[in-house]
């Protein structure tokens, strides 16, 4: 029952990364899409938040697949953040906290805090059943709003080379979900 809060927390969360004009009425137009500025800040909280989690995991986890699972993605999103920083940096661009960045960074402590009350089976499904929502819902942010509002050509081309390791991630993901859910319950 908490990994859905937790999951629901995480997607929530993302899912306003995807939709920036539903903080506005009906009436109003259509917000513009994100800037570079606030694209950089929610990639960079968006790779954090699920580097926390999987270090959460990495020390709750009593699951060989599921810590090594958790290995990956702070090795990955570490590295995607790096390069991600390194870029701004370059670019001379100042990563700007938005709504988005701010609901991604209180959903995942809301999220890790959930997390944190499970143990063993539990919590291991409630991990890898958040890393296919949240994996799949940074997919479609990136693909739907973050790529096609980037105005830079080298951060636009750095979300879309790194689109392929949140697909693998996806796909790994579901598999381990698949696991764990034919596993024996002990």
């Amino acid at each position: 029952m908490m990994g859905k809060n937790v999951m629901g927390l995480l997607c929530g969360a993302i899912l306003l990364a995807s939709t920036p004009a539903l903080a506005q009425t009906e009436a109003a137009p259509p917000a513009a899409g994100p800037t570079d500025p606030q694209i950089a800040a929610i990639v960079v909280t968006a790779n954090q938040v699920d580097i926390d989690a999987a270090k959460l995991a990495k020390s709750h986890t009593k699951n060989k697949a599921v810590k090594e699972f958790a290995e990956t993605m702070i090795r990955d999103h570490t590295a995607v953040n790096k390069q991600a920083t390194d870029l701004v940096k370059k670019l001379k661009v100042k990563p700007e906290a938005n709504d988005t960045s701010k609901a991604l960074k209180e959903g995942g402590k809301k999220s890790d805090a959930e997390l944190k009350k499970l143990k063993g089976a539990a919590f291991d499904k409630a991990y890898v059943d958040h890393e296919v929502a949240y994996h799949q819902q940074v997919i479609d942010a990136i693909n739907n709003v973050l790529v096609p509002n980037a105005k830079n050509a080298e951060l636009k081309d750095l979300l879309v080379k790194v689109t392929p390791a949140f697909n693998a991630h996806l796909e790994h993901a579901k598999k381990l979900q698949a696991e764990l859910a034919a596993a024996p319950a002990k």
